[in-house]
C-alpha cells in the first residue's frame, strides 16, 4: 500500500492520526479523492462523510465543515466534528 499520512484536527484536539491509501472528501465544490502524489491543494470543505482507506479497511468521520491541506502526501485537516 503507497501510504499518505492522514491527521484530522478539531477544536477538541487530534480526531485522526492515520497512514492511509485514499481519502474521499466533501469539497465545497464537489466531492473529490485524495491518492498518493497528488497535487498540492487548500480547499474548504462541507459538512458530510470524510472517508479514508487504512490497512484495517475504509474507516469515517462526520464532519460540520473546515478544510484541507495536502502537500508531500500529507493531507491535513481542520475540522469541526
Amino acid at each position: 500500500m503507497t501510504e499518505m499520512r492522514l491527521h484530522i484536527l478539531s477544536p477538541e484536539g487530534t480526531l485522526v492520526d492515520e497512514r492511509v491509501s485514499a481519502v474521499f472528501l466533501p469539497g465545497a465544490e464537489a466531492p473529490f479523492e485524495v491518492l498518493p502524489g497528488h497535487a498540492g491543494i487548500i480547499s474548504p470543505l462541507l459538512a458530510g462523510e470524510v472517508r479514508y482507506a487504512t490497512e484495517e479497511g475504509m474507516q469515517s468521520l462526520t464532519i460540520r465543515g473546515g478544510f484541507v491541506r495536502v502537500i508531500n502526501d500529507n493531507i491535513e485537516l481542520a475540522v469541526e466534528a
